[in-house]
């Protein structure tokens, strides 16, 4: 049976075999999605193995891989060179492995409707300076945007800027810079197009919170928050008793999921039954 798997150190927490098995069924496809858990040291081992099995089609890549499987495949798409990191390996019919990077897509699908037409002005407030950030700032950047990217190493998020969104007025303040309160008289005409993303994990179960003064949201931005555990996150929850439009982690993860499926097994994901997958992965 042909299979397709994910890859990671740690790995039990993924949720993409609840996804990819998801729709595998209801396609009909016979075949299977595993976890595999691999150690940084094993992993030119494990590509090594699984190039020779004709049975396997590929894998998803979660830390610490991201980067450095880049060097073990034989091909790299042209915008996992440029966000310098890949997520997904798929197999050829010959052994060729070919690196992508779905993230940037993923990403970007909820918004397509806000991006369907010219504005005056687009800008994101992206917190994070990480290997989500890294994709989610090119995928901003091809779209137009103004992109002022804060962590906690603005040297950091710099030199991201520099390699990913060269050329641009970008701005890189300080983490903090969002935790106080501001009254800057933001353009509130309705032309624009205001993003403020939480691309770090703060926030997640388990990690320190996002501080984050909703003083700093533009009128008429939306909030998007990639941490999927908890889905609602504590700036969702505030965002949206504030009046905001938000989008939730399980959406980007849903997108990049699907990008990776059609290349892995051949066929476009069932997107039609999304609402019953989310409500198996909130379960």
């Amino acid at each position: 049976m042909i299979y397709a798997e994910v890859i990671g150190d740690p790995i039990a927490q993924s949720k993409s075999p609840t996804i990819h098995k998801f729709w595998l069924g209801k396609l009909g496809i016979k075949a299977d999605y595993r976890t595999c858990h691999v150690v940084a040291a094993g992993l030119a081992d494990y590509l090594a193995a699984r190039r020779a099995d004709p049975d396997w089609r590929g894998c998803n890549i979660t830390m610490p891989h991201k980067q450095t499987a880049m060097a073990l495949v034989d091909r790299l798409d042209p915008l996992a060179v440029r966000i310098g990191a890949i997520n997904a390996v798929v197999r050829d019919e010959n052994g060729v492995l070919t690196g992508y990077n779905t993230d940037a897509a993923g990403f970007l699908e909820p918004l397509l409707p806000l991006l369907d037409g010219p504005h005056l002005w687009r800008m994101a407030r992206v917190i994070g300076a990480g290997g989500a950030a890294r994709a989610i700032v090119a995928a901003l950047a091809d779209q137009g945007f103004t992109v002022v990217l804060a962590a906690r190493d603005p040297a950091k998020a710099r030199t991201l800027l520099d390699q990913l969104a060269p050329g641009g007025e970008h701005h890189t303040p300080p983490l903090e810079h969002f935790a106080t309160a501001t009254d800057f008289a933001f353009d509130d005409r309705s032309q624009l197009l205001d993003l403020v993303v939480n691309a770090s994990p703060l926030g997640m179960a388990g990690q320190p919170p996002l501080t984050f003064d909703l003083s700093h949201v533009p009128p008429g931005s939306t909030v998007y928050d990639i941490v999927t555990n908890p889905v609602q996150t504590p700036l969702l929850a505030a965002a949206a008793v504030a009046g905001f439009a938000t989008i939730d982690g399980l959406a980007m993860l849903i997108g990049q999921a699907a990008a990776a499926f059609e290349k892995l097994f051949g066929q476009p994901a069932p997107r039609q039954y999304d609402a019953e997958l989310r409500e198996l992965l909130t379960r």
